[in-house]
């Protein structure tokens, strides 16, 4: 299995790259912007504290949001964070800890009742190295899965396709909250 064994025949695995280029413009304009919270897109969009379908904010507290990510990778794709601008876990207090997972909990069930999906994907990019597109600011990501959701688009033409728009995404989810 990992080729220490005597006799055991190695095989190449290559891996293939898809393009997604209708990305780069978005994670570019945020490299410059580093930890400054005044350039940190999460920060500017969590500062009015109401729900907003414009700003894709879903919920918010006073410590932590839930905001629909505006490049999904699947319809539904959700994304929880602390209002406050830290980029890694051990920066959190307690408090933001706590109210930062019962949202992922929380979001994690809106999705189940709005959309059905057969399974979920959590996940924290904490750092450029492990694929964080914004590094600055600390997020989970909560995205829906189905069986069979991955289709040629993606592989072929290195696209997604989704099936509705994010206001459509946004009314959904916002019925389903909670």
């Amino acid at each position: 299995m990992f080729g220490h064994l005597a006799g055991e025949r190695r095989v190449a695995v290559s891996l293939d790259h898809l393009w997604a280029g209708w990305r780069s413009a978005y994670v570019s304009s945020f490299e410059a912007a580093g930890t400054d919270p005044a350039e940190c897109v999460f920060c500017a969009i969590g500062t009015s504290g109401e729900p907003d379908t414009a700003r894709g904010v879903l919920w918010q507290s006073d410590l932590v949001m839930a905001v629909l990510n505006a490049y999904p990778y699947s319809p539904g794709h959700l994304l929880v964070m602390p209002l406050r601008h830290v980029s890694d876990l051990e920066e959190l207090t307690s408090d933001e800890h706590s109210a930062m997972w019962a949202a992922v909990k929380d979001a994690a069930a809106s999705l189940k009742r709005a959309y059905s999906p057969d399974g979920l994907n959590l996940g924290a990019n904490i750092g450029r190295a492990a694929g964080a597109g914004i590094p600055a600011h600390l997020h989970v990501h909560v995205v829906p899965r189905w069986s069979g959701d991955t289709n040629f688009m993606t592989s072929v033409a290195g696209a997604r396709v989704l099936p509705e728009p994010l206001e459509t995404t946004w009314a959904r989810l916002s019925a389903a909250w909670r």
